[in-house]
């Protein structure tokens, strides 16, 4: 095994434990409840085969329902986002994605607060909806999402802030 695939395993295993210990059992006002684990799919390395990125999201989600008894919710929320990360990529990176010439963790810019909101907004909307499933709570649903995403926002920038690479 190399590097990278330890790093992703390691990546896996830290994001799920602190999803399931930590962060499902913060609610902020009713509302929010961050997902920073989505920040797995975020840094999966680019030019990994898409169907390896498809399968270990749906083994994300599922591994967080199956610890929240959420009935598939997560596993739907991470396809969707591991389906949609190329097109995220090409909006938010333009030229650069299509050469790989990105690193994700390097530094701070609009593409990459581009690329996360799209992503977070993205997995709560399927998430949300999913989870209540009702149109006669369309409300609750944009509430919901709107405050869990800029939750989830902050803790992904800062879980990128701890992961950028330092410039000696």
């Amino acid at each position: 095994m190399n590097n990278t695939v330890l790093l992703n395993i390691g990546r896996f295993i830290l994001f799920a434990f602190l999803q399931i210990v930590l962060f499902n059992h913060i609610n902020i006002l009713g509302f929010a409840t961050p997902y920073p684990y989505i920040l797995f799919i975020l840094l999966f390395p680019i030019n990994t085969n898409k169907k390896i990125l498809l399968i270990v999201s749906f083994l994300m989600g599922l591994l967080l329902d199956v610890f929240n008894d959420s009935g598939g919710v997560h596993a739907a929320a991470c396809l969707s986002l591991a389906y949609l990360r190329d097109p995220f990529l090409k909006i938010s990176y333009g030229v650069s994605y299509e050469y790989h010439m990105i690193k994700i963790t390097e530094r701070f810019s609009t593409e990459l607060i581009t690329y996360v909101l799209l992503s977070v907004v993205l997995h709560h909307i399927v998430f949300y909806s999913l989870e209540i499933f009702s149109f006669d709570f369309v409300l609750e649903i944009l509430l919901k999402t709107l405050t869990s995403s800029i939750v989830t926002a902050v803790f992904v920038f800062i879980f990128i802030a701890l992961l950028k690479p330092n410039k000696s």
